[in-house]
C-alpha cells in the first residue's frame, strides 16, 4: 500500500484544537513521498447542523461524497490520512461490503449519536455511523457492515451511551493491555469471517508519553511498538483493503517535528 489521500478535515473534531488537524495533515503530507500523495481540498467554512443534531453536517457531508469520488476507482488500497475521524466515514463507504471487517484502534469508542453526544461532534460519532446508525447523509446503509464485523481496540474513554451499546453488540474490543500479546489482534479479526479489512489508528490510542500532539489525551494506552506489532499481527491474517490514520493536532511545527517518527513507524507498518 504506497498510495495517500490527504485529507485536512478539522469539521468533525469537538477539540479548541481543532484547526491544528489541518497543520497536522500537512506535517505528515510533507514526510511522505510526493508523487503518492493526492490531497483532497476542505471546505473552509465549519458548515450548518441542518437540524441533524451533528455540528456542521453541511461540510462533512461535502467531504465524504469528495473522497468517495477520489476513492472510485482506485483499485490499489489506499491510506487516507486526517484530519478528524470522520474522514474514516468516505475512506470506509468507498471500500465498504460484507466481506469487509473494520479494526478501530482509538482511545475512545466513536459509537455515539447524535442523541447521546455530550458534544455533537461527528468524530465521536463515526463508528456508529459506519454501521448505519446516524442522519442518513452521514450513515452507511444499514447492514453494510455489521458489529461482528468490528475490532475496537486500545479504547478506555467511552461514554455511558457507548458503553451501553458495546454490551448489547456483537464488537469484539481489545483492551490496552491485550497489545502485550499482539496474536490477540489477528485472533479477533480471524473471527469476524471477513476477507479483507479496514484498518483505522486514531493517534489518541498511543499512550500519551508516546504522542504529544492529540488534543484528547488519554493515560495508559500502548507503545508505538505496541500499536505497530498490533497492526502487523492483522496484516499477516487479513489482505488491508483500506486504512486511516487521523487525529494529529501538534501545537506547533516543533512539536510536530518531534511526533513525526512515530507517525511514520505506524504508515510503515499499514502500508
Amino acid at each position: 500500500m504506497s498510495r495517500f489521500v490527504v485529507v485536512p478535515q478539522w469539521q468533525g473534531s469537538g477539540s479548541s484544537r481543532a484547526m491544528q488537524l489541518v497543520d497536522g495533515a500537512a506535517a505528515i503530507a510533507g514526510d511522505l513521498p510526493r508523487a503518492s500523495c493526492t490531497p483532497l481540498e476542505v471546505p473552509l467554512e465549519a458548515g450548518e447542523s441542518l437540524g441533524s443534531g451533528v455540528r456542521r453536517l453541511s461540510s462533512l457531508v461535502r467531504v465524504r461524497e469528495a473522497l468517495e469520488r477520489e476513492l472510485a476507482d482506485v483499485s490499489e488500497p489506499t491510506i487516507v490520512v486526517g484530519g478528524d475521524c470522520g474522514v474514516a466515514l468516505g475512506a470506509v463507504s468507498a471500500i465498504a461490503s460484507s466481506d469487509l471487517a473494520l479494526v478501530w484502534f482509538d482511545a475512545h469508542a466513536d459509537l455515539n449519536t447524535p442523541e447521546s453526544s455530550p458534544s455533537g461532534a461527528f468524530g465521536g460519532m463515526v463508528l456508529r455511523a459506519l454501521l448505519g446508525d446516524a442522519p442518513s447523509r452521514l450513515a452507511l446503509p444499514t447492514g453494510t457492515i455489521t458489529t461482528d464485523r468490528v475490532v475496537l481496540a486500545g479504547s478506555r474513554d467511552l461514554d455511558p451511551a457507548e458503553v451501553d451499546f458495546l454490551a448489547g453488540s456483537a464488537i469484539r474490543t481489545l483492551a490496552p493491555d491485550a497489545f502485550a500479546e499482539p496474536a490477540r489482534f489477528g485472533e479477533a479479526v480471524a473471527a469476524t469471517g471477513a476477507t479483507r479489512v479496514h484498518i483505522h489508528v486514531d493517534l489518541d490510542v498511543l499512550d500519551p508519553a508516546a504522542m504529544s500532539g492529540v488534543s484528547q489525551p488519554v493515560p495508559f494506552g500502548p507503545s508505538v511498538a505496541e500499536v505497530v506489532a498490533a497492526i502487523r499481527a492483522v496484516r499477516e491474517v487479513l489482505p488491508c483493503a483500506g486504512a486511516t490514520l487521523t487525529g494529529f493536532s501538534p501545537v506547533s511545527p516543533d512539536a510536530a517535528v518531534d511526533d513525526l517518527g512515530a507517525i511514520l513507524r505506524i504508515i510503515g507498518a499499514l502500508a
